[in-house]
């Protein structure tokens, strides 16, 4: 089932979420900053998108450049971070099965739905 990690804040969360809905097929939509990711789901995700986690990281949030900016930090930290500080994780990101994808631009979600 396609899973859409959505933030209804976000505008092009909103128009991710969008574009699955108009695809018509299923999906679970799940708010990540209501329902905080466990490491494990963090690391399944940033296994099915293909990248390093500093790759899905918002480096523009307040909480990043006043925590974590400059400093050496390992993969296992980031993640941690991630999960502790879940308006790090960038959006929305829709997985499906085994593909997933960061929905910028959001048009990018037509390639795994």
């Amino acid at each position: 089932m396609i899973k859409i990690y959505h933030n209804p804040r976000c505008s092009k969360s909103r128009q991710g979420l969008a574009i699955i809905e108009d695809s018509g097929k299923e999906f679970e939509t799940i708010k990540y900053l209501e329902q905080p990711l466990s490491v494990i789901e963090l690391e399944s995700i940033i296994s099915k998108l293909g990248v390093k986690p500093i790759d899905i990281v918002r480096k523009n949030e307040a909480i990043w450049k006043s925590d974590f900016k400059g400093k050496i930090l390992s993969d296992k930290n980031i993640i941690e971070a991630m999960v502790n500080h879940p308006k790090l994780i960038e959006r929305p990101i829709v997985v499906n099965e085994d593909k997933a994808v960061v929905g910028r631009p959001p048009e990018s979600i037509t390639e795994i739905i």
